[in-house]
């Protein structure tokens, strides 16, 4: 039985650490269709003060086929250098601002099973507003759990 977290979980980069400057920042597309739960951090970095908009999609394929919202709940943040606990928040019309605070931690979790599979969507995309003009630095890791396949867990998730 496997006994490290890269043996049991898919792991993922979709966005790369980048300054958001000006421009929105969309995640490249995973497909679930082999994994029961996504986790979503969105990592902010060096932070001038932006409040970006945060939204997820869903879509038939990776390559964003039918794109449509992704219903969530809730989030929960925590401040990664001097954060001791996680604030749970709920979500307000699918969506939520990320705070104005460096090194922020923000966590969304999702299940396969709240896509829309019976419309065969099984792909996900996490989508961050401009944080207008200001320079604003911010990557988004996905932990996949609950894989069908444990013994193929190495495989890439980014293709259908």
């Amino acid at each position: 039985m496997p006994n490290h977290l890269v043996e049991l979980m898919g792991m993922e980069v979709v966005q790369v650490p980048i300054d958001t400057t000006g421009a929105a920042v969309s995640s490249d597309w995973l497909s679930l269709k082999n994994y029961a739960h996504a986790t979503i951090l969105i990592i902010q970095g060096a932070w001038a003060g932006g409040t970006p908009a945060v939204t997820l999609a869903q879509a038939t394929d990776v390559a964003g086929t039918s794109e449509k919202a992704l219903a969530f709940l809730k989030r929960w943040t925590k401040v990664a250098v001097t954060g001791t606990t996680w604030v749970e928040t709920a979500v307000t019309s699918n969506t939520f601002n990320l705070p104005a605070t460096a090194n922020t931690l923000n966590v969304i979790e999702v299940e396969a099973a709240e896509l829309d599979t019976d419309g065969g969507f099984d792909c996900l995309q996490v989508e961050v507003a401009s944080p207008g003009s200001n320079a604003d630095l911010i990557c988004v890791i996905v932990i996949l759990s609950g894989a069908r396949y444990p013994q193929a867990v190495t495989q890439d998730a980014k293709v259908d």
